[in-house]
């Protein structure tokens, strides 16, 4: 969770949700959806529909009546790492599961229709870090973005950032900014850290942790919540 100010520009953000390369949706497959759906409805204020009969048993968390969030139940036999996993846009997402092969990842799932909502393929980048990748329909756009409760940025935890921000880019075209040597967020901490853009817009970040990496699950995405105020979103945990 992260505690932000309203900024300029939100309706603007909103709009971009769907431009090639941009996280447009977060998705967590879980072994209880029923305590799940009421954590985060505690958490966020969020209420639950059916979500696409193609993806299992599933729901899509709604806020203020627009989808935000999706759930998914996992196999009783799958014993896999719960986390949230972005899914990036794509114009055509059969022409970017290739390039996912073709760049050195792998695709697990799809690609696969879901219904109304679109197409949408599972894989995993060259470290095994899982993203998604999702086409929206035509001019589909009702996720909710930029108020508290919504997902407000994602951030890939790595072994180190030069080859896999390379792949990414492959994808997607980033371009990649790094902290100035000497600026702002360049201490020790941030020394193996990039923002990925699209014309000047920071929309994903990559954190190379190195191999105490190996003692948190592996390379994996974090998603972080808008909430208003942090300390009350973390007294109700």
């Amino acid at each position: 969770m992260t505690q932000a100010p309203y900024p300029a520009g939100r309706d603007s953000r909103a709009s971009a949700r769907h431009t090639p390369g941009t996280p447009c949706w977060v998705s967590l497959m879980v072994h209880d959806m029923t305590a799940t759906q009421a954590f985060y409805g505690e958490l966020f204020g969020w209420d639950f529909e059916p979500g696409p009969a193609q993806l299992g048993p599933y729901v899509r968390a709604r806020l203020d009546g627009r989808q935000v969030a999706g759930i998914g139940l996992l196999p009783p036999d799958r014993h896999l790492p719960v986390a949230w996993t972005p899914y990036l846009a794509s114009d055509d997402v059969d022409v970017t599961a290739e390039t996912v092969r073709l760049c050195g990842g792998t695709v697990g799932v799809g690609p696969l229709d879901a219904g109304e909502v679109g197409r949408l393929v599972l894989g995993s980048d060259p470290s095994g870090a899982v993203f998604g990748v999702w086409q929206v329909p035509g001019e589909r756009g009702d996720a909710v973005g930029g108020r508290p409760g919504a997902p407000l940025w994602n951030e890939l935890r790595t072994f180190e950032t030069a080859n896999v921000a390379k792949f990414y880019a492959s994808l997607f075209g980033y371009e990649e900014r790094r902290p100035e040597p000497g600026g702002a967020g360049a201490g020790e901490e941030a020394a193996d850290r990039v923002t990925l853009c699209l014309d000047g817009r920071p929309v994903a970040g990559i954190l190379g942790a190195g191999p105490a990496l190996r003692h948190d699950g592996g390379p994996h995405w974090l998603t972080y919540f808008e909430v208003a105020d942090t300390d009350a979103a973390v007294e109700r945990l």
